[in-house]
């Protein structure tokens, strides 16, 4: 089996896992979870690692926004740049979300954990 055919086999196992645990709204725990994640990042580059369209991600923040689950500000080295930012709110939902996911997934071992690290820092280098 070609990589490419892995990663895309890696994608639909890891989604359908997640999806589990929403109701049916993964990429709002995906946006959360990148905001967290890359908090210096401006909004286009995690428009880029979650591999979106603007105006999808635009459509989600606001919604959000208005959830109050983030808030997108100006990043304070750039101004230009606007970057995501969770609220405590936010924090909470994407903890929650996490618990149930690791509930889920409780028994696996060490060497899956680094395996599964290896793998992130692997697809973080390459996008």
């Amino acid at each position: 089996m070609k990589i490419a055919q892995k990663i895309l086999e890696i994608e639909a196992l890891c989604e359908n896992l997640l999806k589990r645990h929403t109701d049916g709204g993964l990429l709002k725990f995906k946006v959360l979870a990148f905001a967290k994640l890359y908090a210096n990042l401006s909004v286009s580059m995690i428009i880029e690692k979650l591999g979106i369209k603007k105006s999808n991600f635009a459509l989600l923040t606001a919604e959000l926004e208005h959830e109050g689950l983030l808030t997108i500000e100006q990043a304070e080295i750039d101004r230009r740049c606007r970057v995501l930012k969770l609220t405590e709110k936010g924090e909470k939902e994407l903890s929650a979300f996490y618990d149930k996911v690791e509930n889920d997934l409780t028994g696996h071992d060490i060497d899956t954990e680094l395996q599964i690290d290896i793998l992130i820092n692997y697809l973080n280098k390459r996008i």
